[in-house]
């Protein structure tokens, strides 16, 4: 019975996590140079890496950057936020999942999501044909921004979330 619950709980955590996401993306967005935009994706992405481990981070960071793109006007970056946005988290909870308050282990996955976010838009909107590498130069800038400035809000959000409920880090997967 405990298995089934706890099965439970990590689905309902995810489908949570990836509304979340959702919200975040949607709520402020500065168009881009070359169609996109950036956003507070990053901060609940992080947020869900940080507090809940790397797979449930992958799953709700990759489906609620999608699914933001197809219900807000943006389906051609679904699948490439998807592959972005699950990457990160996957990665910044694999480097926090033994240690989740250390500072050092943090602002490794802060940088990490830096370059999976930077990196990753700009290789696959040129391999997808999105955009020619030139053009999708112009979005590295805010993509840097906008990952930095989300890998810190998540953070202090965990950080918040953790302070007033301890029971946090057994929630993680």
């Amino acid at each position: 019975m405990a298995d089934r619950n706890r099965t439970a709980l990590r689905i309902s955590l995810v489908a949570i996590m990836a509304a979340v996401v959702a919200v975040f993306t949607m709520v402020i967005r500065i168009p881009s140079p070359i169609g996109g935009y950036i956003s507070l994706c990053d901060a609940a992405v992080s947020f869900a890496a940080y507090a809940f481990g790397p797979f449930t981070g992958l799953i709700a960071g990759g489906l609620g950057a999608a699914f933001a793109d197809l219900i807000g006007g943006f389906p051609q970056w679904a699948l490439i936020s998807f592959i972005v946005h699950g990457i990160e988290a996957l990665l910044m909870g694999l480097i926090v999942r033994k240690d989740s308050t250390s500072i050092p282990m943090l602002i490794i996955a802060a940088l990490i999501a830096v370059i999976v976010v930077s990196g990753g838009y700009l290789m696959l909107t040129t391999l997808f044909g999105l955009t020619v590498f030139s053009e999708a130069i112009l979005e590295v800038p805010g993509n840097i921004v906008q990952s930095a400035v989300g890998a810190v809000l998540g953070l202090v959000l965990y950080s918040g979330v953790r302070k007033a409920y301890r029971q946090l880090d057994d929630l993680r997967w």
